[in-house]
């Protein structure tokens, strides 16, 4: 995410080099970190009572202007976790990656994954975390990303591998697909499966514009993949929760428009956890046993200026 969203660098490995190109739009496109951002560095008095005991904070503020939303069923009850799947792989680790998207709902997610008995490690990343190998500067955050990758399956071991895809995943559909089946053979290797999630839909600004079409396409590429490597590549559409519209009150996005504050997180979380548990051997623990921890207070959330 540039830096109007998130004042963070990527990781070192993501950092793009310097181009040498004389194109200047090449420089242009290039996700860029610029000064200027959110720079908060604390929560807001409030933050940590964003998030209720009550399931029904988990629909955020969708239900005052929208009625009642595809995901209110499953985030307005404790007892709605599905049943353990006992013919599904073992998931005891799970390992997230995304973009800074993923990385505001990663402490949500680790929260719930603690209270259910699975251990999470996030890689997700700001200004970074893509896998496509597409045309451009964030071909280097691709490769940045599966250097990343390869040390955490080395050190964590996980079960399943879970991809967001993320704002940057530029390139044709046939690099995107591609750049998919290749973390799914990364995942194999490791003795993992890869699920993909849609991202959230977001605002799509002046610094997203020219890269809408390969925005639209990443979910359908993904879907394609998944296709194709049945069994070792599980697709996810979030618009079950989150709609398609970045401004409606369901999509819960923060005042940037595309970034999630706790309540977002927190209903992703609870659904993610659900959809989880309809794939493998875990039952998701109810969200009153995590809905409000201390994860509420991740420095995150205060940069993103959630009160």
């Amino acid at each position: 995410m540039h830096s109007k969203h998130m004042d963070q660098t990527p990781s070192p490995s993501q950092q793009a080099a310097p181009s040498t190109t004389s194109d200047p739009s090449a420089t242009l496109a290039a996700p860029v970190r610029r000064s200027g951002g959110l720079k908060t560095p604390g929560m807001a008095a409030g933050a940590l009572l964003v998030v209720g005991a009550s399931l029904l904070a988990l629909t955020g503020c969708g239900n005052a202007q929208s009625g009642k939303s595809e995901n209110d069923g499953a985030a307005a009850s404790a007892a709605a976790s599905p049943a353990e799947n006992k013919g599904g792989k073992q998931l005891s680790k799970l390992l997230w990656m995304g973009d800074s998207i993923a990385e505001a709902e990663a402490p949500a997610l680790g929260a719930a994954m603690k209270a259910g008995g699975v251990e999470f490690k996030s890689l997700a990343s700001t200004g970074g975390g893509t896998v496509v190998k597409g045309d451009g500067p964030t071909a280097e955050f691709a490769d940045g990303t599966f250097k990343d990758l390869s040390k955490a399956v080395g050190s964590f071991h996980p079960d399943v591998i879970a991809y967001q895809i993320t704002t940057y995943d530029w390139g044709t559909p046939a690099q995107q697909s591609s750049s998919y089946e290749r973390l799914a053979k990364v995942a194999k290797d490791a003795g993992a499966e890869l699920v993909i999630v849609s991202a959230p839909p977001f605002k799509i600004d002046e610094f997203y514009k020219g890269h809408e079409a390969a925005i639209a396409s990443a979910p359908k590429a993904a879907e394609e993949a998944a296709g194709k490597n049945a069994g070792q590549i599980r697709f996810l559409d979030a618009s079950a929760l989150w709609g398609t519209d970045s401004a409606a009150a369901k999509a819960q996005r923060s005042k940037d428009g595309i970034h999630s504050c706790q309540q977002g997180s927190a209903a992703f979380a609870n659904w993610f956890g659900q959809q989880l548990g309809k794939q493998y051997s875990f039952t998701p623990a109810a969200a009153d046993r995590w809905a409000k921890g201390s994860w509420t207070g991740d420095k995150v959330y205060g940069q993103l200026k959630c009160g």
